[in-house]
């Protein structure tokens, strides 16, 4: 690269900025500055989270560049209710990674139920996918996006919640939304795809050319 290019990590719900680290490294290692930026995804409402959460990350990127995004999860859902509001200077591509763009299944069945509110918080029991959820709200996107969706999973519980091929919490369909860029479909499970070495290559194939290869 020829000059500095910035990326941004947004993780998803219930986990920490560790459970990116090893996207973090993978694209550090190929010359871009990364951001990891953490927040407390069970403790405040998608709105409230997404609001203080962007600004404290584009805060420490370098004044030059483009600054894209790889989320995780909910993280997408956190970019999608931030730029619904705000526009980001210099936004390059973004590559979501399960993302429930369309909510999820699981959240329709089990958000009343307290041990699920007690895990997730508030953010957890907007991600349904009834016309008040706040993925529902959101609408198309307008920027470069690539989505990578899974068909594997690990919870096979949460799984008969959800209507055909998914990857434990969000169907393959769901991950998709209106302008997107690209999608793709990997043999991963939700909680683990960050990790996979083959999503992280089509991670770094889509931010350098706006397509994976399929």
């Amino acid at each position: 690269m020829t000059e500095t290019h910035t990326v941004i990590l947004l993780h998803g719900l219930a986990r920490t900025s560790r459970a990116m680290k090893k996207m973090e490294g993978a694209l550090f290692d190929v010359g871009y500055t990364v951001v990891n930026q953490g927040y407390p995804s069970t403790k405040l409402p998608i709105q409230t989270l997404a609001a203080e959460t962007l600004p404290a990350a584009l805060a420490q990127c370098p004044d030059e560049g483009s600054v894209h995004f790889v989320t995780h999860s909910m993280g997408g859902i956190l970019l999608r209710q931030y730029l619904s509001e705000h526009t980001i200077p210099r936004l390059g591509r973004t590559v979501m990674l399960g993302p429930p763009n369309q909510g999820s299944e699981v959240v329709d069945r089990l958000g009343a139920w307290a041990p699920f509110q007690w895990f997730n918080g508030p953010a957890g029991s907007q991600m349904g996918t009834g016309p008040d959820s706040i993925p529902s709200q959101l609408g198309p996107v307008n920027f470069p996006v690539g989505i990578i969706a899974g068909n594997q999973t690990i919870n096979f519980l949460l799984s008969t919640q959800l209507p055909g091929p998914n990857d434990g919490k969000v169907t393959v369909e769901r991950t998709k939304v209106e302008g997107m860029q690209d999608h793709l479909v990997l043999p991963v499970t939700h909680p683990f795809m960050m990790r996979n070495k083959s999503v992280i290559e089509q991670v770094k194939v889509f931010l350098a050319t706006g397509a994976f290869n399929k």
